[in-house]
C-alpha cells in the first residue's frame, strides 16, 4: 500500500506535543539555529537580515522551540535570536548550550570550570534579553574537570532562578544516570539519524525516562540520500522529500525525540516543516530502517 504526504500546509503544531521536564510544552519538531551563523559556525552570516527573517518565520511555522549555543558564531546566534524575536511569544522556548569555547572556525574545545560556566550562563541571559533560561544544556562534560564540580555550578545557578531546566549534550547512558544523581536532568541531546544510530541505548533511556531526546545532526542520510540510494527511493514512492522522510522517521521512533534540523534557508525550512504532513505504515519504517541498516 502507497501512503503519502497530505497537502496541508505544514505546521510544526502538527507534530504533537512533549513536555520538557513536565511542565515545559513545546512542538516536537523544533529549530537548530547553528547554520545562521557564518562559514564554520564562526562569525557573521552574509545577510544578518535574512537570517533574522528566516528566525521570524520558524515562529510562523509553529515551531516554538528553538535550539541554539552560546559558541554558534560564538555569540552570534543567541543575538540574532534577540533581534529577531524579542519581545518572545509566551509560548516560545529558547534552549540554549553552555561549556565549549571557539578559537576559529569548526574549532570546538571544552571548558566546564564552574567559573567559566557561571559566566556562559550570564552572557547567554544578557545576549537573548532573559531573566531566566527555559533550557540549559551543557554542551560537552570537560575531561580536565570533576562532572560533580561541573554541575554543581549550574545546579548553583538552577536554583539562583537563572536556570528552569537542565540537559546534557553527547553523552552515555552511564554519564546520564551519574548526571542525575547530582541535578535533574530532563534532557539529552546526541548524535542521531537515520543513518547513525548510535545513541540508541541513550535513546531508550530516554523514552523509559520520559526524557527529551533532542537529537543534533538529524538530517545527516549518509550513503541513503545519494540519488538512488534507499531514502531517496523511498522519498520518491510516498511524495516526500528525502529530508521530510528523515525527520519524520525521528518523530514516529519515540516520542520523547526533539527533532532540531536547522539551515539557513526559508525554503529549506518550509520543506522540513513539511515532515509533519509524512505518515506510513509500521511495516513500511521498518523495510525504511533496514534497508539503512544494510548500507
Amino acid at each position: 500500500m502507497k501512503t503519502t504526504t497530505t497537502r496541508a500546509s505544514p505546521s510544526a503544531v502538527a507534530s504533537g506535543v512533549f513536555k520538557i521536564g513536565g511542565d515545559l510544552p513545546v512542538h516536537r519538531l523544533g529549530f537548530g539555529a547553528m547554520r545562521i551563523t557564518g562559514p564554520g559556525i564562526w562569525g557573521e552570516p552574509k545577510d544578518p537580515a535574512a537570517a533574522r527573517r528566516l528566525l521570524r518565520k520558524v515562529v510562523d511555522l509553529g515551531v516554538n522551540l528553538i535550539d541554539t549555543a552560546d559558541s554558534y558564531g560564538p555569540e552570534v546566534s543567541e543575538r540574532l535570536i534577540a533581534e529577531a524575536l524579542h519581545p518572545y511569544p509566551r509560548s516560545l522556548v529558547i534552549a540554549t548550550k553552555g561549556g565549549l569555547t571557539r578559537s576559529g572556525p569548526e574549532q570546538w574545545h571544552p571548558v566546564g570550570r564552574p567559573e567559566y560556566l557561571r559566566q556562559c550562563v550570564e552572557l547567554s541571559l544578557r545576549r537573548l534579553r532573559l531573566d531566566c533560561i527555559d533550557l540549559y544544556q551543557l554542551h560537552r562534560f570537560d575531561p580536565k574537570v570533576p562532572a560533580a564540580e561541573t554541575l554543581g555550578a549550574l545546579k548553583d545557578l538552577q536554583q539562583a532562578g537563572k536556570i528552569r531546566h537542565l540537559g546534557l549534550s553527547e553523552v552515555s547512558v552511564k554519564e546520564i544516570e551519574q548526571a542525575r544523581k547530582i541535578v535533574p536532568i530532563v534532557s539529552v541531546q546526541n548524535l542521531y539519524n537515520l543513518g547513525n544510530r548510535q545513541s540508541e541505548a541513550a535513546l531508550a533511556y530516554c523514552t523509559k525516562h520520559n526524557l527529551g531526546f533532542i537529537p543534533w545532526f538529524p538530517l545527516a542520510a549518509g550513503d541513503m540520500a545519494r540519488k538512488g540510494g534507499a531514502l531517496d527511493e523511498a522519498a520518491k514512492h510516498h511524495g516526500a522529500t528525502v529530508a521530510q522522510l528523515a525527520l519524520a522517521w525521528l518523530l514516529q521512533k519515540s516520542p520523547v525525540i526533539l527533532p532540531i534540523p536547522g539551515t539557513a534557508s526559508i525554503e529549506h525550512l518550509v520543506e522540513n516543516t513539511g515532515a509533519v504532513n509524512v505518515s506510513l505504515t509500521s511495516g513500511e519504517w521498518a523495510e525504511i530502517e533496514q534497508s539503512a541498516g544494510q548500507r
